[in-house]
């Protein structure tokens, strides 16, 4: 059956407050943090079921400037065309904040339930704060999978054009155009090997119009990617067991940035996947469950023989 999504809790942490919803409860605890400008709800609701069904608590949250968390309304708006320009150039860029706010509002939240120490898997941006977490809060984060994602270094981070004008796409002005929109850019930038679930991701694109419209929001979460910059030589300090997973053919964050990303981090693995773009394709979803729960498993097991 399902998952029925519903309007979330919300929780205060530092200046905002952040929306979410917890799945499973009572299983051990796994902060999912989704990509830019993307709600909660963009999570596939087989895929939270797979993780409850393992044994996985799920935590899915919104960001601060998007869904049902904090609209910084009165914060300055970069414009997405321009951040991407200064970003490309090497150019200082001011932002509202940065990915290390992101990955404190993350982090605070898992306190504010109980928390101590926790799995974390991220994808695209969502990817990108995991791993500032794990920089930030050692001793809480269990195990780290970090998928579709970059250390931050601007070379790993340019996608094909196409690719880029799709994501910079005009936000939608109805629930039928929003969940169409989402459908187009999936076409771009999904998989080539696997089959798309096209209903959901209508069904998706049209259930986040409803819940909130941030433009914004995106336009800030792209500036905090820019501004925050390379990763690299902290995520090389990072002992803790991770897991990096990119698709061979995503068009938008290039599969060179998964390598880079294990690479970085010492004794990653790397799961390489042929056909894989930028999303998580339903016939996908059931190996990548299993290999976050044998990395969280082998996490449990280095901390008992610590």
């Amino acid at each position: 059956m399902p998952i029925q999504w519903r309007p979330g809790q919300r929780m205060r942490v530092g200046g905002v407050d952040i929306c979410y919803e917890r799945h499973g409860v009572g299983g051990r605890p796994l902060l999912l943090v989704m990509g830019i400008g993307a709600q909660l709800v963009a999570w596939p609701d087989e895929f939270v079921e797979r993780f409850v069904h393992a044994g996985f608590e799920v935590i899915l949250f919104d960001h601060r400037d998007v869904g049902l968390s904090t609209h910084l309304r009165k914060a300055p708006v970069p414009p997405a065309k321009s951040t991407i320009i200064r970003g490309l150039g090497r150019f200082p860029l001011a932002a509202p904040y940065t990915l290390a706010e992101l990955a404190d509002d993350a982090h605070g939240l898992m306190r504010g339930l109980g928390h101590v120490r926790y799995d974390l898997m991220g994808v695209s941006m969502g990817g990108m704060i995991a791993q500032m977490m794990a920089i930030r809060y050692p001793s809480a984060v269990k195990s780290l999978t970090s998928i579709m994602s970059t250390t931050g270094q601007r070379r790993h981070a340019i996608g094909k054009p196409a690719a880029i004008r799709a994501l910079l796409r005009p936000p939608p002005r109805t629930r039928e155009e929003a969940g169409q929109s989402l459908v187009e850019f999936f076409r771009v930038v999904g998989s080539t090997g696997y089959a798309q679930d096209e209903v959901g991701v209508r069904a998706r694109g049209e259930l986040g119009f409803m819940r909130a419209q941030n433009p914004d929001g995106f336009a800030r979460h792209l500036a905090a990617m820019v501004a925050t910059g390379s990763r690299l030589e902290a995520l090389r300090r990072l002992k803790l067991p991770t897991l990096v997973v990119h698709g061979e053919v995503d068009p938008l964050v290039p599969f060179r940035g998964g390598v880079a990303t294990a690479q970085a981090i010492p004794g990653a693995e790397f799961l390489p996947i042929a056909g894989m773009g930028h999303d998580l394709p339903p016939a996908m979803q059931g190996r990548l469950v299993e290999a976050i729960r044998e990395l969280s498993d082998r996490a449990a097991e280095g901390v008992a023989s610590a």
